[in-house]
């Protein structure tokens, strides 16, 4: 077995590790609302930005995965299933918040689902039409997405507290991201350049949120914000 596929497998294993994390932070906004004291704020302080761009991130590498010489499996169907999770989320989003902010992303999530899903069926018709338009949405998605968690860290810096979110989605997240940029190096940068470029932003930004979980615990400034809010 050449590095392409020993990496190609190790990175698809991360991937449905890290899924179980975005499946835990699913499972954090159930439980809330099902405690009476939480109930009515299931998704406190998760970021609609950073989950809106996290969609994107995975349902632009499901299209830029089927639209590589040959079909990427490794990459398509583990990305299909983190769209679908992340939408989820975002649909829970709304459901707490019935904002027209969290309204109109959900909308835009479910256009460009379907919209991609179908550009499945003809990917072999527009292959390098799909490859630059999925390449071009990475990069745009990259920025968002260092943007989307600067967002999302600022919110806890800011409040003191981690609210609703799940640190297992960012400790899975995490390993899938190691296991990525080592993957992209086995594709060459020809081919892996996006797939490294958005590991490495995401990366970070989870060792970010990571800190920032202990931080909470320690920080007399973080106890502070807690006390001002309260207030």
């Amino acid at each position: 077995m050449n590095s392409y596929n020993t990496f190609g497998a190790i990175n698809t294993l991360f991937i449905f590790i890290s899924l179980l994390g975005v499946l835990s932070q699913l499972r954090t906004i159930w439980r809330r609302k099902q405690c009476a004291a939480t109930e009515h704020n299931a998704a406190e302080l998760l970021s609609l930005n950073q989950f809106s761009v996290s969609f994107l991130a995975y349902f632009s590498f499901f299209v830029y995965g089927y639209s590589l010489e040959p079909f990427n499996h490794y990459i398509v169907w583990p990305r299909l299933i983190a769209s679908i999770l992340v939408g989820l989320i975002l649909f829970e989003i709304w459901r707490d918040r019935q904002s027209k902010a969290s309204m109109t992303c959900l909308a835009i999530a479910v256009i460009i689902f379907i919209l991609g899903s179908a550009g499945l069926s003809i990917g072999n018709s527009y292959s390098d039409e799909s490859r630059l338009l999925s390449t071009t949405l990475i990069v745009v998605v990259t920025l968002l997405i260092g943007q989307g968690y600067y967002h999302q860290i600022m919110l806890i810096i800011r409040s003191g507290k981690t609210g609703a979110i799940d640190l297992r989605m960012s400790q899975f997240i995490l390993m899938m991201d190691i296991s990525t940029i080592a993957f992209a190096l086995s594709m060459g940068l020809n081919d892996g350049w996006p797939l490294l470029t958005l590991a490495i932003v995401s990366g970070i930004t989870k060792l970010i949120i990571m800190f920032l979980f202990r931080w909470v615990k320690i920080s007399s400034t973080a106890e502070l914000r807690r006390m001002e809010n309260v207030a």
